[in-house]
């Protein structure tokens, strides 16, 4: 079967659909700890474990210069370390602290709730949908950025 190609209308209409839910879920969620991208990153060197600044800002994705803000400031609220990069003296690795985790996981549990709620409320079958979507989701976003700004291929099923 051919892949129906998807028009920019539509496109923008899961956008700004995603930014709503998003934006709903982290309402839920304790704001004022962290910013955003700074959950990104957390969840990131959960899920990934020590990584140097230019690997956070390719997995993000974002520019450097916002990935080292991202980290300074994690940082300075004792969320992450920088420690030696045991391959190579000159870089560091950002790490994880057990309050970052903790951080994240407080993230998880009220932003996950949220959703709950929200999804007891559709119908059985547009729930399907959705968690038959997450995977999908899952593979745009680790796309890597190309080289100014061009996305990535998915790769072919």
């Amino acid at each position: 079967m051919a892949a129906r190609t998807m028009s920019t209308e539509e496109a923008l209409h899961v956008v700004i659909a995603m930014h709503r839910l998003l934006r709903r879920l982290r309402r839920a969620g304790d704001t004022s700890a962290v910013h955003p991208t700074q959950l990104i990153v957390l969840a990131l060197l959960n899920q990934h474990g020590p990584l140097r600044i230019g690997e956070l800002a390719g997995r993000v994705p974002c520019s450097q210069p916002t990935a080292t803000t991202a980290v300074a400031g994690l940082q300075a609220a004792g969320l992450v370390n920088r420690e030696p990069d045991p391959t190579d003296g000159r870089a560091t690795h950002v790490v994880a602290t057990e309050a970052g985790r903790r951080t994240l996981q407080s993230f998880r549990h009220s932003e996950a709730e949220a959703l709950t709620t929200l999804l007891s409320t559709i119908p059985a079958d547009d729930l399907r949908l959705l968690l038959a979507a997450a995977p999908v989701l899952s593979t745009l976003a680790d796309l890597p950025v190309q080289p100014g700004g061009a996305e990535a291929q998915p790769p072919t099923r």
